[in-house]
């Protein structure tokens, strides 16, 4: 694929990603948005999202994005980031309306929903996968701020199994460019404010191990969540941080977003794969990183996913 040809003669373009955007979908947006913008002078170039987390706000056009999602007319070209077209809510609109639809994804339940699809699930982030597609002579630092950020967030600073060689070589490429790399680690990758860290707590103390002490889940419900006056950017790293107790294979962290209705996250080490599980309930995401939306009680939610799980650990 060629960026720049996809957009050849295009005067609208619109850019956009998931619902919750993570720090992959975010730096993914603007850093196409930043790299379009800079070659594509002619050309209107706007970013459509959910409002990020603000952790992402010293990524240059962070300002810019558009949360609204406005009556616009229809875009020459829209682009689909780091997600199939029906997660993107509002945004979804735009893209079934727009003359060229442009999908660039690295999940590998992506079947592609574009009139052109870059589907790269061999590639650790959709930021990687953009990198591959820009002139590394056009890339200056902000754009390589904004990649990098996608990079980190979506290979756990480089620990995930989806980190490879090339993947650590585009790292090097990128900090070249003399952004605070470190500061930029630890505030959108590490740091917690205190409402994170007394809901990760409650989370973790909640906790319930399962299935011979190899699968971990927790939940959250509304009630929590009210008590707490929390919102989803708040429950970012719980399902990490179960991950990450010793012997556990699989790790669930739910949390309730309607009556008889959860947003389920999934990590796990080698011996699942979490893509799998979620697919069968319309969810899907990485082998070690998935995720899902379950109706039902809690408790049924748990039974349908360890019939799931199960199978793979056995």
């Amino acid at each position: 694929m060629e960026l720049l040809q996809e957009c050849a003669g295009a005067k609208r373009i619109g850019i956009s990603g998931h619902l919750r955007p993570d720090g992959d979908c975010v730096g993914a947006c603007l850093a196409l948005f930043l790299y379009l913008s800079k070659m594509l002078k002619e050309a209107s170039v706007k970013v459509f999202l959910e409002k990020p987390a603000d952790i992402f706000k010293e990524i240059k056009g962070f300002e810019e994005i558009e949360t609204g999602f406005p009556r616009e007319p229809a875009f020459d070209v829209f682009f689909a980031l780091d997600t199939v077209p029906d997660r993107m809510g509002k945004a979804e609109e735009y893209f079934n309306g727009a003359v060229k639809t442009v999908n660039i994804d690295h999940h590998i339940s992506n079947s592609g929903g574009g009139t052109v699809n870059l589907i790269r699930p061999d590639i650790g982030s959709t930021c990687e996968v953009l990198l591959d597609l820009m002139d590394r002579d056009r890339i200056d630092a902000d754009i390589a701020r904004a990649l990098y950020t996608g990079m980190i967030h979506d290979t756990g600073v480089f620990q995930y199994s989806n980190t490879t060689p090339e993947t650590l070589e585009k790292a090097a490429f990128l900090i070249g460019f003399g952004f605070d790399f470190p500061r930029l680690i630890e505030e959108t990758f590490y740091q917690k404010t205190y409402l994170q860290s007394q809901i990760m707590g409650r989370a973790l103390l909640e906790s319930i191990r399962f299935m011979d002490g190899r699968c971990v889940v927790s939940v959250l419900t509304r009630k929590t969540i009210d008590f707490y006056q929390a919102e989803p950017k708040d429950f970012d790293g719980i399902v990490n941080q179960l991950r990450n107790i010793k012997g556990i294979e699989c790790a669930i962290f739910m949390y309730q977003t309607d009556i008889h209705e959860y947003k389920v996250s999934l990590r796990s080490t080698e011996k699942v794969d979490v893509a799998k599980v979620a697919s069968f309930f319309g969810g899907g995401g990485h082998a070690r990183a998935a995720g899902c939306t379950m109706k039902g009680t809690f408790h049924d939610c748990v039974n349908n996913l360890s019939l799931h799980i199960e199978e793979q650990l056995c």
